[in-house]
């Protein structure tokens, strides 16, 4: 009996992530403004996503870096569940690196990128390396993010404190969307640079309500 009871409950949880999900993507809506390529937060597919993810080539470049923070809900203060972020960025000579046959987003945006999803305490974690210079822009990764209501945006990139390259506005944006700069200070924990970033959903998102 306990055995079955705890198959139900199980299939309960299950089917309640599911529906959770399924519904983020049924009133799936872009606000804070025009967005090319912001659908790519919506394509992970049949992905168990968690709170960590590893992005493709990691393990072949240097630096590496981990990437964590936590993602609030718009009162600043609590902590956001459910939440899926998207990164994206250049490999290390500063390209978008393709493998052929992209489709839609892809073809912009290359395959470095990956998906994570908060848990009840908000955080995240991805795990990457330095990407190039991409132009006359200082490095950087870009954000996307999804909340479980359907609402989707991007979110200004992180960058990294120590590039020659960054401006002014990049280092003190007078209203940053997601209420953080994104400028990353590096420090090295257990053999890996380790920058933290926090969001607040809708801080500044121009459109949100």
């Amino acid at each position: 009996m306990i055995k079955i009871l705890l198959s139900l409950l199980l299939l309960m949880m299950g089917s309640g992530c599911g529906f959770a999900q399924e519904s983020a993507f049924k009133n799936a809506r872009l606000v804070g403004g025009p967005c090319q390529g912001c659908e790519a937060v919506l394509d992970f597919g049949d992905r168990q996503l968690s709170p960590t993810d590893t992005l493709p080539e990691f393990g072949d470049n240097e630096p590496k870096i981990k990437i964590t923070g936590t993602i609030y809900e718009s009162d600043g203060k609590t902590p956001a569940e459910g939440v899926i972020l998207f990164v994206h960025q250049t490999n290390a000579d500063g390209v978008y690196p393709k493998r052929g046959g992209e489709t839609g987003w892809e073809r912009s945006y290359g395959y470095i990128h990956g998906w994570v999803k908060t848990g009840v305490d908000g955080r995240y974690t991805f795990y990457t390396f330095r990407p190039g210079k991409y132009a006359t822009q200082p490095a950087h990764i870009h954000p996307i993010v999804l909340e479980p209501n359907g609402k989707y945006y991007w979110l200004g990139s992180y960058f990294f404190e120590d590039d020659p390259r960054l401006d002014d506005d990049q280092q003190n944006p007078d209203a940053p969307r997601g209420g953080s700069s994104g400028v990353l200070s590096l420090k090295k924990e257990n053999g890996i640079l380790v920058g933290e970033r926090d969001f607040i959903l809708g801080k500044n998102v121009r459109g949100y309500e």
